[in-house]
């Protein structure tokens, strides 16, 4: 083997890792979540595995924190550095978009009454029992019965 061959820079690298070392996620932990969740695309294909093996030249967009940025891998690092250098490991290719503006807008599932008021679940306890003033037969006191505890 070759010194240039034992010191080459690898040609791959995966996902998860050099998410965390774009400083793009906190943890290696964090970058297998978003890719378990469906959250990161490659090239435009949604990845579902943390261990996908990334490219120079590929395409990312990546939740990081309330924006998606989407990123052009320029180099694949060797550690997590500072964010001077991790800043080095890809180029942006737009502007990040806000997660808000990709949520559509929310729309109730049952439509509203005609008073604007949302439905009231209806009380059986007074239908059921309305002879006995809203208790349970075994909880009423007879009459001229004691009820204080001497």
């Amino acid at each position: 083997m070759s010194e240039s061959e034992r010191f080459s820079p690898p040609l791959s690298r995966r996902l998860d890792q050099w998410l965390w070392f774009a400083r793009l996620v906190k943890s290696r932990s964090l970058a297998g979540r978003l890719c378990a969740a469906e959250a990161v695309t490659l090239n435009g294909v949604v990845v579902r595995k943390p261990n996908h093996m990334v490219r120079i030249g590929d395409a990312i967009a990546a939740p990081q924190g309330a924006y998606r940025h989407t990123v052009r891998i320029v180099a694949l690092g060797s550690r997590r550095g500072p964010a001077t250098e991790a800043r080095m490991l890809y180029d942006e290719i737009g502007a990040p978009i806000r997660l808000a503006d990709l949520t559509p807008a929310w729309e109730p599932l049952l439509p509203q009454e005609s008073d604007g008021e949302a439905p009231r679940p209806q009380h059986r306890e007074g239908a059921d029992r309305a002879g006995s003033g809203g208790r349970h037969p075994a909880t009423q006191v007879p009459a001229g019965a004691r009820t204080d505890r001497r």
